[in-house]
C-alpha cells in the first residue's frame, strides 16, 4: 500500500519548486535515478531516459551546478565495519546564543562518531544520531567526549532496537 499526503501535491501547490530551476521530467527521472544507484554512466543513464549520452551529461553537469546532487557516496554497512549501534542523543545546551551555538556545532562536525546533527525546537536544542561498536564504547563516549563539551547541561539518549525503515533519499 502506498501512503500520500493527500493534503501535499507539491507540483500543484507549490509550483515554485519546480520553476525556479525549470526541473523537467527528465531532470527528475535522472534525479531519481540516481538515488537508487549513483554508480551508473552518463551511458547508463542516457539509455534509461531515452536520450544519447551528451544531453544527459549536460543535464547532469547543471543538476550538479545548480546544487541538486551536492555528492556521490557509497552506503557502508555499519554492522559489518563495528559501528552498528545506533543511538539517538538529544542535548540541551546550558544556554543558547550565537557564540555557543557555533561553538557546539563546530565541535560536533570534528566527532566521527557523530554522522548526523540536528538543530531543532523543542525541549532539546539537538538531536545528534551517533552510531558506535556497542554499549559500552558509547558509555565512554558519553563520558568522554560528548560530556566534556563546554555549555552541554543534559543529554537524552534514546537506542535503536531494529531499523523499521530507513531511506537515502528524497520523494520526488
Amino acid at each position: 500500500m502506498h501512503y500520500l499526503c493527500p493534503a501535499i501535491q507539491i507540483q500543484n501547490d507549490y509550483p515554485f519548486l519546480y520553476s525556479m530551476e525549470n526541473l523537467d521530467k527528465v531532470d527528475l527521472q535522472i534525479l531519481r535515478l540516481l538515488q537508487e544507484d549513483a554508480h551508473l554512466t552518463v551511458k547508463e543513464l542516457a539509455s534509461r531516459v531515452s536520450l544519447s549520452s551528451t544531453p544527459v551529461f549536460e543535464r547532469l553537469k547543471r543538476l550538479e551546478g545548480n546544487g541538486y546532487i551536492e555528492k556521490y557516496v557509497a552506503i557502508l554497512n555499519a554492522e559489518k565495519l563495528g559501528r552498528g549501534f545506533v543511538v539517538f542523543c538529544n542535548v540541551k545546551l546550558n544556554k543558547i546564543n550565537n557564540d555557543i551555538a557555533t561553538h557546539f556545532t563546530e565541535v560536533v562536525q570534528d566527532i566521527p562518531e557523530v554522522t548526523e546533527c540536528y538543530n531543532i525546537s523543542g525541549s532539546f536544542d539537538y538531536l545528534l544520531k551517533i552510531q558506535a561498536p556497542d554499549m559500552k564504547y558509547y558509555r565512554e563516549f558519553l563520558l568522554n567526549v560528548l560530556g566534556k563539551i563546554d555549555d552541554v547541561g543534559s543529554i537524552e539518549s534514546t537506542f535503536v532496537m531494529d531499523v523499521v525503515k530507513h531511506n537515502y533519499g528524497i520523494s520526488i
